[in-house]
């Protein structure tokens, strides 16, 4: 049995991550930054190695950036109970409002864009929801371990 051609599917992913990247606002958060904090977010405290790799970042370029986030109060470093000689990062506060405000910014950029399709367009997406989550949360290789 054949496998079915999914090139026009994940064209069509494709452009439309790239039309919400494209089109998200600039705040003061990069994506890597909003990224690192959905992680520990969803995750809970994680190790700068785990992050790295789930942000697709070498480990030294991840340290610079959780520097910067530890410093604007974004994050914060625990011992790790499991290894002494190693750090969780875990967010703070001020991460999850700032992650928050980001998420608002964002899903007001999607619900503009929706405000422009046809009812059936909406039903079709809404029926698809179900399916674009279950996509959403495959990884291949990047998963957070602790």
């Amino acid at each position: 049995m054949s496998q079915p051609d999914f090139a026009p599917l994940a064209r069509t992913l494709r452009e439309l991550v790239q039309s919400f990247v494209r089109d998200a606002p600039r705040g003061t958060l990069s994506r890597t930054a909003a990224g690192t904090l959905s992680v520990l977010d969803r995750h809970g405290p994680q190790r700068v190695t785990a992050l790295a790799e789930h942000e697709v970042i070498t480990q030294p370029a991840m340290t610079g950036l959780l520097q910067r986030m530890e410093s604007a109060g974004l994050v914060e470093r625990r011992e790790d109970p499991d290894d002494g000689r190693a750090s969780l990062i875990g967010i703070t506060d001020a991460g999850h409002e700032a992650l928050q405000a980001r998420r608002q910014q964002q899903d007001a950029v999607i619900a503009a864009k929706l405000a422009h399709l046809s009812p059936d367009d909406l039903a079709a997406l809404d029926a698809a929801a179900p399916a674009l989550t279950h996509l959403s949360q495959i990884t291949e290789s990047h998963d957070l371990v602790r």
